[in-house]
């Protein structure tokens, strides 16, 4: 497994860490085979883990401190989120700071996420969702700045509304975000154009999350998919977005070169941008523990072929069922 260097912190992390969504409460996620997935991802160099207080109201922050605790002499790498204090995915420009992130939520969340993982520090804390326009707020940066000090957090940042990649760019610019977390794959490339840049000017770590666009991009969605009932991909992949992104996909099959899967050649578009500290795909099962990190081996796709998937790019707006 290669290691990339996150932002000012210097940490030393997997450039495939692990998305940990799926196992806090998706239809078909099971404790058992998720902690395997698991353990097999830090056998095979994984050692950076995201997750959320509310990917199942803590259970998956539970799972990641249970792995902590299984692998004690492996540096493993902490990542999660604090939600809104609303609970509204994503933030909305007339929501407040206080509907959202006041400091005292703030750090309850933080204490709820470390006895979860049953550490006195979190490496990475970060608030769910967010809008610039809470920048110059003086709450949360005291919020921050005190939970730095006590020790509790190693590091802060923030994960961006679906399709927003510059709406944090001043959150950014204060000096005070140590990481950002944002929608990048072959479809959405549209960080590249601001965020990027300024990350790398400022040396902020860039967490690419949704490396398969929920699934598109792993090949295995078509018109016909059908979701469980409960399951959020339901929501999400309304007819609209499921004919659109099928489609979408469909175009790039002919593009797959020989003996290499569409998920594979989705992971290793990200892995071309050296912007990129470390990508968090979802990996429920082993097999796909063992396909994602087979990608860390420094090979690169042919400049022709990522020549060829730049021009799927795909620019979206959010919508009532994006989020």
């Amino acid at each position: 497994m290669r290691k990339r260097i996150f932002g000012r912190t210097q940490w030393e992390v997997s450039e495939i860490g692990y998305g940990m969504w799926g196992m806090g409460g998706w239809t078909e996620s099971d404790d058992v085979q998720s902690e395997a997935s698991l353990d097999l991802a830090v056998e095979n160099g994984i050692n950076f883990f995201d997750t959320a207080w509310g990917y199942g109201e803590g259970h998956s922050e539970k799972l990641l401190g249970n792995l902590v605790k299984r692998h004690p002499s492996t540096k493993l790498f902490t990542a999660s989120k604090i939600p809104p204090k609303n609970f509204k995915w994503p933030a909305m420009p007339g929501y407040t700071l206080e509907d959202s992130y006041p400091a005292e939520h703030i750090k309850d969340f933080t204490d709820k996420t470390l006895k979860n993982l049953r550490q006195e520090q979190i490496d990475l804390i970060q608030l769910h969702t967010w809008d610039d326009g809470w920048t110059d707020k003086e709450e949360w940066q005291r919020a921050v700045e005190d939970l730095k000090k006590s020790g509790k957090i190693a590091a802060i940042g923030l994960s961006l509304n679906r399709w927003e990649p510059e709406n944090g760019i001043k959150a950014i610019k204060t000096g005070l975000i140590d990481a950002v977390q944002v929608i990048y794959n072959i479809f959405d490339q549209a960080p590249e154009d601001s965020l990027f840049p300024l990350c790398r000017d400022l040396n902020i770590a860039v967490i690419a999350r949704v490396p398969f666009d929920e699934g598109t991009l792993t090949g295995n969605i078509t018109k016909e998919t059908v979701f469980p009932e409960g399951d959020w991909r339901s929501s999400y992949f309304v007819p609209e977005n499921l004919e659109a992104s099928a489609a979408k996909a469909d175009l790039l099959r002919p593009l797959i070169p020989e003996n290499m899967t569409m998920a594979e050649m989705a992971l290793r578009f990200i892995l071309m941008n050296d912007d990129v500290s470390t990508t968090i795909p979802g990996m429920r099962k082993a097999r796909n523990v063992l396909s994602n990190t087979a990608t860390s081996d420094g090979k690169e796709l042919a400049k022709d072929l990522y020549n060829k998937l730049r021009k799927h790019r795909w620019d979206r707006k959010p919508t009532s069922w994006s989020q």
